[in-house]
């Protein structure tokens, strides 16, 4: 299972692999099968695009110049030209295809390359556009995931509410807790 707690594909993208500044982070890349996964449980395609080997090294080779940009941008710094590079070949591509089926249901079918083309050209848009002023990395240490911080007063400080948000609440409130026994003791 993979974690979406962006609102934005590219970004959760970047989130698949996790705690990168750890010494071991997690992969969620591992695997053609992780792969298609990720693209089924996005909601970018609604069936597997039978990935391969070589397209894992594609996908995680855009995933890191999509993070490097993302980073550069969230520091203020000049864009690394090979993430550039990277991100431009693939936003070059095809899009993920949308049709209509006999029922009027939105069909979404593509290969690997569409998708990475779909998460490739948002990035532009954020990296490149007015969304690349918000973007924040989660306030939790052991967290690297980056989201755009559409919060009034741009005040948000985890990715997501449900998981990190809750674990460094619960972390002050132990050390509050902890705190107050002591001084009361």
């Amino acid at each position: 299972m993979h974690a979406f707690p962006c609102g934005t594909s590219a970004l959760d993208f970047v989130g698949t692999l996790r705690a990168r500044r750890n010494d071991e982070p997690t992969e969620k890349l591992d695997s053609p099968d992780a792969l298609d996964a990720w693209f089924t449980e996005a909601g970018l395609m609604d069936r597997a695009p039978g990935a391969r080997a070589a397209d894992v090294e594609e996908a995680v080779e855009l995933r890191e110049a999509i993070y490097a940009l993302v980073f550069a941008r969230m520091h203020e710094e000049a864009l690394p030209a090979g993430a550039v590079t990277v991100v431009n070949r693939h936003a070059s591509g095809s899009p993920v295809g949308l049709r209509l089926d006999r029922d009027g249901a939105v069909v979404r079918d593509a290969r690997v390359g569409e998708g990475l083309a779909q998460l490739a050209r948002q990035t532009v848009e954020i990296v490149g556009g007015p969304e690349g002023a918000v973007l924040r990395e989660c306030g939790r240490p052991e967290c690297t995931q980056v989201y755009l911080d559409h919060s009034r007063g741009h005040r948000r400080e985890w990715c997501s509410m449900k998981t990190c948000g809750n674990r460094m609440k619960a972390t002050a409130f132990r050390a509050r807790q902890k705190q107050e026994s002591v001084v009361g003791a």
